[in-house]
């Protein structure tokens, strides 16, 4: 029979095994990448895979949040005659969390998955190794690029998110609820701050990182035949949404803590 705190403790330290190499790889790609030379064509590709082509997916999400986080405030807020105050409660929920974990839950599940697949796939073909003896540096070619991507990017689709959820609420607001135009578009703006907005942008660039880094270090250390690069898929999704939900916890603790 197995020892329970024998398994605990194993787990325990499988976990800081994985979190060191996790970090040592972080720290291998960002340095080799930062010394050059810089693929910018695959910058400018990989910034095209994850912005444009999320775009669709991050959009629709954004605008069916914004119009049921409207509806959902004024159901509770009618209770309280507070209903003036749906305009900010959407455009303060959009700017500050839900956009951004929104928008990297829906890159995570796109593009995260798909480094991962295509990296492991690179791996079990040993395209991995060709790189490595052709003298180009994997981490530099295949990893940074990625990473730079999604830190560049995610900061976009979040400010087209946060547009188009608020742009949701609008709709609702207005063709649903009776609110003027003009009032509604007041009400948006008037406890708006800088610091909602740059606080969500920080943390997509964040979220953007995180899932690049869980793509290409789950694929890059993808194991043997089809089963191995559909592991790391899995691996991939599933740890860098982890992530993205546990470092949304640390930057809303330090932006808004005082």
């Amino acid at each position: 029979m197995t020892n329970p705190f024998r398994a605990v403790g194993r787990g325990v330290l499988g976990v800081f095994e994985t979190v060191g190499e996790i970090f040592m790889f972080a720290t291998q790609a960002l340095g080799r990448g930062l010394r050059g030379p810089f693929y910018v064509r695959q910058i400018g590709r990989q910034m095209i895979d994850i912005g444009y082509y999320s775009l669709p997916v991050v959009g629709l999400t954004a605008i069916f949040t914004g119009m049921v986080l409207a509806l959902q405030s004024y159901t509770g807020f009618s209770r309280f005659e507070a209903e003036s105050a749906i305009a900010t409660i959407v455009v303060l929920s959009m700017t500050r969390e839900l956009g951004p974990v929104l928008a990297g839950l829906m890159v995570a599940g796109r593009v995260g998955a798909s480094m991962a697949a295509e990296l492991g796939t690179m791996r079990v073909t040993e395209q991995i190794d060709a790189l490595s003896t052709l003298s180009t540096d994997p981490m530099r070619y295949l990893v940074f690029p990625r990473l730079v991507a999604g830190v560049l990017m995610l900061p976009v689709l979040v400010l087209i998110a946060d547009v188009i959820g608020v742009m949701g609420g609008y709709i609702v607001g207005v063709l649903k609820l009776g609110f003027g135009p003009v009032e509604y578009i007041n009400k948006t703006f008037e406890f708006l701050e800088a610091e909602d907005v740059i606080s969500g942008l920080v943390k997509a660039a964040v979220f953007g990182f995180l899932v690049a880094l869980m793509g290409c270090y789950q694929g890059y250390n993808s194991g043997r035949g089809a089963q191995g690069v559909g592991t790391a898929t899995t691996r991939a999704v599933v740890s860098a949404s982890i992530l993205i939900l546990t470092a949304n916890y640390i930057v809303t603790e330090i932006f808004f803590t005082r």
